[in-house]
């Protein structure tokens, strides 16, 4: 028995054009005092990355495939990293050998560093109720005249899109370098990371105050200020409303974090297909008689930044629903020398309207190590061969 164990040293997320390095370890694990101990042999072991694509049949209509069949699918010795995989492989990268002809002694290990770029062109890692892509890492190991075993390893990738210009240049960067200073490979590649990462944070970090008049079709209800209007994965989105500058009287208010799943409308199963709308955060307030009041919403960790492919578009908004009397209502009064307490009972009736608002926003990713904090993925997986 060989036991392979696969671990990403930074964690579990990448921004697509990031470097991605693993470490893949081969163990004989029998001791060689044992009495049984023997040499175990591989043939070869390989590793590539692929994106696997599946989508709910009740939404998107996808075009029907042919009848091709490749003969060679159904042999076990054969490498598809896709097989077993439910949908199909959208993406994969060339396969890296690691190694052939391995022979591990009882009690000894040897180690493989594997490293890769993530593919810039792919879709982000999303699950949504349309669609799925799921990206893993696959490696295959095969012993002689034996079927090839397939180790995976899930990993999640960020996406940026929406931004001024790419943020990984594929040629190389035409900006000054010093031919006195030595460079080395790990900095070269780390450079690319560092200008999105920091490209990212000039982009999200503008502020403007952008001011919105509420009203209902009886007049203001209040004024409400945004300072701006793109954000990170683990921002807090902060607003302000200004009810004294209103003329009807609000009882309360309610503001929701929300991703609209939109299917293309050449994909969609239904004609006029409705939008999938899912909630990641709600801030609830009464405010009748208050003067202003704000809300602080978070941009949850573990949720994917908007994006758009040929088959589905993310956006991103926030939902507002406010609850209004239909007549003005008297605040308490309370005398400047009244030294005793009053206790204001309010209306046991009031007559109500609703209505609601929403307000487009950009979630764009963050740091892929702070996201790594927060990933249901370990970044590591094991299989005995």
């Amino acid at each position: 028995m060989i036991e392979v164990v696969a671990s990403m040293a930074r964690g579990p997320v990448f921004l697509a054009g990031e470097l991605m390095e693993c470490l893949i370890t081969f163990t004989n694990p029998m001791s060689h005092l044992s009495t049984s101990a023997s040499s175990e042999m591989l043939a070869w072991a390989s590793a590539q990355i692929h994106c696997q694509f599946h989508a709910s049949e009740s939404r998107v209509a996808l075009p029907v495939q042919g009848n091709k069949q490749d003969v060679q699918a159904g042999s076990d010795t054969v490498l598809i990293p896709s097989r077993g995989e439910r949908g199909q492989c959208v993406l994969d990268t060339p396969p890296k050998i690691l190694f052939c002809d391995l022979r591990l002694d009882p009690g000894e290990s040897k180690t493989y560093s594997y490293s890769e770029i993530v593919p810039i062109d792919g879709p982000p890692s999303f699950r949504g109720q349309a669609v799925k892509y799921v990206y893993k890492l696959t490696i295959g190991c095969q012993r002689v005249n034996s079927p090839i075993k397939l180790l995976r390893v899930p990993f999640r990738v960020l996406v940026l899109q929406g931004m001024p210009e790419p943020p990984f240049l594929q040629d190389e960067e035409v900006s000054p370098s010093n031919p006195f200073l030595e460079e080395d490979e790990a900095s070269r590649d780390a450079q690319p990371l560092e200008r999105a990462l920091d490209m990212l944070m000039v982009t999200t970090s503008r502020r403007c105050p952008h001011m919105f008049n509420i009203t209902n079709m009886r007049g203001k209800v209040a004024k409400f200020c945004i300072f701006k209007m793109v954000y990170r994965l683990g921002e807090d989105i902060i607003g302000t409303f200004i009810f004294s500058e209103g003329d009807i009287p609000c009882l309360q208010y309610s503001v929701s974090l929300q991703s609209e799943e939109e299917v293309q409308q050449q994909y969609q199963r239904r004609p006029g297909q409705a939008v999938s709308v899912t909630g990641h955060g709600r801030h609830l307030e009464s405010c009748l008689h208050t003067a202003s009041s704000h809300f602080s919403l978070p941009v949850p960790l573990n949720v994917t930044p908007g994006f758009s492919t040929d088959i589905v578009i993310l956006k991103w908004r926030l939902h507002f629903e406010f609850v209004t009397a239909r007549e003005p209502l008297e605040p308490p009064t309370v005398l400047q020398n009244q030294s005793e307490v009053t206790v204001w009972t309010g209306a046991e009736h009031v007559d109500v309207d609703t209505f609601s608002w929403d307000l487009p926003i950009k979630v764009l990713p963050t740091n892929p190590a702070l996201a790594s904090y927060m990933s249901h993925f370990t970044g590591s997986n094991s299989i005995n061969i």
